[in-house]
């Protein structure tokens, strides 16, 4: 499984990717997202699914960026690149895939700010090649192992939040599932745009990076249950430790 999260806030983009990937029944680390640098072109791409689907459409892609970037002065643009690929690894490899016993689920996100994009942007592809962008209500996607972070996004995080805050939450949202999910796990690679700047910053952080912060989260989290308004359940348990 993967955790690929990406935020877009008023003040830039924030993207967060696991590297645990299963080669047969052995683990071992690999880079689910990309960054695409050209002048003032600047995007990135991260993908859940099948490693040998992403591996082809992205091969695909890169041919294509070398020789059309140019052309592509809007995110939609490249999007739409990219969703072609997409649409032709499928065609050239879903049915034998899918006989073999694999799903073509290939779901991806892409960020970024190219040239004559007035903001940054953030678009959803689904496996078939078609996409969805970013709103300001829900100013996220996830894709992968998305269930366990998901509460702690949909109440912490709007548009207005800074890019340290989404930092933050990205960060105890992966936690959050690398706890409940065996298959995400450290190294974590997260991915920092600033508004207009056209410039990608990406980092890896170890598990050791993180360790304070980590237990830190799970400290606040014992004694915020202990804080909890408690008077709604006194009543039940007074009935519990009645005497008979």
């Amino acid at each position: 499984m993967t955790f690929c999260l990406a935020m877009k806030v008023k003040e830039g983009l924030v993207a967060l990717a696991d590297t645990r990937i299963t080669s047969g029944t052995e683990p071992i680390t690999g880079k689910k997202v990309s960054i695409h640098q050209n002048g003032n072109h600047s995007l990135f791409l991260m993908t859940s699914g099948l490693r040998s689907a992403r591996d082809k459409a992205l091969t695909y892609f890169n041919e294509d960026l070398e020789q059309n970037h140019a052309t592509y002065d809007k995110l939609y643009k490249a999007v739409n690149a990219f969703a072609a690929q997409i649409r032709q690894v499928a065609k050239e490899d879903k049915e034998i895939l899918e006989a073999s016993g694999y799903q073509f689920n290939l779901m991806s996100i892409i960020g970024g700010q190219l040239s004559k994009d007035t903001e940054h942007k953030l678009y959803l592809v689904y496996p078939q090649g078609n996409w969805v962008e970013v709103t300001e209500s829900t100013p996220y996607y996830a894709i992968g192992e998305s269930s366990y972070g998901k509460p702690l996004i949909d109440r912490a995080l709007h548009y207005d939040t800074s890019l340290e805050i989404a930092m933050k939450l990205g960060y105890l949202a992966f936690e959050a599932t690398r706890t409940s999910a065996t298959d995400v796990d450290f190294p974590i690679d997260m991915v920092l745009y600033g508004k207009d700047s056209f410039k990608m910053t990406e980092i890896r952080y170890q598990r050791e990076d993180l360790a304070s912060v980590t237990e830190w989260w799970k400290t606040r989290v014992r004694e915020t249950v202990e804080l909890c308004p408690s008077d709604w359940a006194k009543g039940a348990l007074d009935k519990v430790h009645q005497k008979k």
